[in-house]
Formats: C-alpha cells, structure tokens, sequence
C-alpha cells in the first residue's frame, strides 16, 4: 500500500537552511560631510563642521542592519585590496555578516563615496571601484542555494551585473529563492527600460517615491504603483517621514511615517528594506512589514551613518518603544 507523500514543515525547512538571506551587491565606504557650509563649487572652498568614514553603499547598509535584527546574511561581492576594503569587511564582520563570499583583487580599488548632507537629503560623488567588476559568472550559485531569500541594490550603479540582472534574478527563483531589489537612483538618468525585463522575477521591488515616478514614466505616485504592480508581485514605494504606499495583489496599503530628530538621511532607504525583509522573512503581512520598516528607517536618520543606530536586536528593539511606542504583540 502506497504511503501518503512525506512533506517536511515550513518551520523545519527554513531551519535546514543556513542563511535566512544572500545579498548581492556593491561594496564601498562613504565618507559623511555634515553641518555644511554650503555645497561645493570649482575654484572655492567650503567647510563641513562634522566628517564621518563609516560602512557605505545601499546592499552593504541592507545586509548589515537585516543582520542587526537578528537575521543571518551572507554577502557576496567584490573589494580591492585596500585600506577601504579592510573597513568594509570588518564593519559586516561586527554585525554578524558572513564575508566568506566576498571577492578581494589587487588590481582595483574599493569603492568610495563621498556624502555631502545636510540632513533634509545630500549629494554624493561616487567611485564605483570594484563594485563596477562584478559580473554573474562571480555569483557562487551553490552558496547562494543556501539563502531563503535573495536582494540585490544597485542596480544602475552594477555595471557588470547589469546585463544579466534578469538572469540573475530568473536563477534565484529557479533555487527557490524569494527575491527583492531596490534599484536606487541611476547616475545617467536614463532609466534604462531593460529593468523591466527583471521585475518579473522580483517578489518585493522597493524603489523610493522619486524613482518610481522616473521608471514607470507617471507623474503621481499612486499611477506610478499601478503601472509596476503589472510587472512585479509587490510593490513598495517608500515615502520617507510620510511612510510608505504598497500594492500586493489587488490590495493596497498606505502607512504612515515616524517624526524623529534626524541627523542625516544616508541609509534611510535601505534600513526600509532591512525592516520589511525581516518582517516578511517572519511571516508578517504587508501592512505589519511596513510599519517595521517604517520604524528601521526611521531609527536610522537618528544617528550618523547608514548602520550606527543597528547594535543588537535587543538595544534596537528598546529604540522602538522608546521613540514609536512598539509593542511586540502589535507587530
């Protein structure tokens, strides 16, 4: 007699698993300049009151901060063989990050930003470096299989990647992999429509509300939601101190942002990401992934840099109770 088919149970599967996620992405540090005089101009020099050298570009800040909430990231990218990488690796290493992935070559130098800020938004000057050689054949796919999930952000800025982003993303599915992206703004301002080709294997696309508008071509948020929710299965345009407009399905859903003291905006986004992917990754619904990430993104402005404000799960946690009034059993 044939026996009923042996399934295993969601909660066992995802512990067999050794990564809750695997980022994919650029590498680099940014260098913060607040309390500025003014913005720079050629033959003239202007002061900043404060300088920061800390962790940068959007899918390190992301696998940081997800990995502050008590996830478990691997990273897999590229560095050159500097002072700057060195930084890098230790900043992921504090926060618990696996590295082992991470590519590290002589010939090319880290990537660096340089943030002018002025705590309502900034201004950055970027060295691709490294980040520019990332290419799909460095994708180690058997490291990657090992995820529950899988991000890339970037996506204008990965040149290498950029060609074979829908490859990419279409062989993360293939494994099993939920997947999400967060594209960021593209320094050519062309909006290349060959994104569009990828939003078809992307669960979660997280664009903010600028970016939205300028790929999907619309002129007001709410059409620009409507036009990517054909293309993807959910849609989060992330709106800053106002919050946050999602489409999943037929369903939409608007929150509300937090009003905090903010220091600077660098990271604001992608600590966004980090709080609705470990929200998600916890079987919350939509509404409950946005208001953590509300929160994440919030708590980041409150501090310098994209990761300062993300310690451990615990400090975080008293955070959101202190500033937002978090209660566990709510979210």
């Amino acid at each position: 007699m044939k026996g009923a088919p042996f399934t295993l149970h969601p909660s066992i599967l995802t512990a067999m698993k050794k990564l809750d996620a695997v980022v994919v992405g650029e590498l680099n540090v940014d260098l913060i300049l607040d309390q500025i005089q003014g913005l720079p101009e050629l033959g003239k020099e202007k002061i900043a009151g404060a300088m920061t050298l800390t962790l940068g570009s959007s899918s390190a800040i992301f696998a940081s901060n997800l990995s502050a909430l008590d996830a478990r990231v691997g990273f897999i990218g590229k560095l050159g063989e500097d002072a700057f990488g060195d930084l890098v690796i230790s900043s992921l290493q504090r926060r618990g990050v696996a590295v082992e992935r991470i590519i590290v070559q002589k010939k090319i130098g880290t990537g660096a930003t340089v943030v002018i800020n002025d705590a309502r938004d900034r201004a950055m000057l970027t060295y691709k470096g490294a980040m520019d050689d990332l290419r799909l054949a460095d994708i180690d796919w058997d490291y990657a299989q090992t995820a529950r999930h899988f991000h890339l952000s970037s996506y204008f800025l990965q040149s290498g990647l950029k060609p074979d982003c829908a490859e990419l993303f279409e062989r993360a599915k293939a494994l099993g992999l939920s997947t999400s992206l967060d594209t960021n703004w593209d320094p050519e301002e062309k909006w290349n429509r060959a994104l569009f080709e990828v939003l078809p294997h992307v669960d979660i696309f997280l664009p903010n509300a600028e970016e939205a508008l300028r790929i999907s071509g619309c002129e007001t948020i709410e059409a620009a939601l409507e036009i990517l929710a054909q293309h993807t299965k959910t849609v989060v345009i992330k709106l800053g101190k106002n919050g946050a407009l999602a489409k999943q399905g037929g369903v939409i859903v608007n929150t509300k942002g937090y009003e905090v003291k903010p220091v600077d905006a660098v990271g604001a986004g992608d600590s966004f990401d980090a709080g609705f992917i470990f929200k998600w990754l916890r079987g919350g619904d939509l509404r409950q992934c946005l208001e953590f990430g509300n929160m994440c993104g919030a708590l980041s402005v409150t501090q310098a840099g994209g990761t300062a404000a993300f310690t451990t799960p615990e400090k975080i946690l008293r955070h959101f109770k202190d500033y937002f009034g978090f209660r566990e059993d709510t979210l």
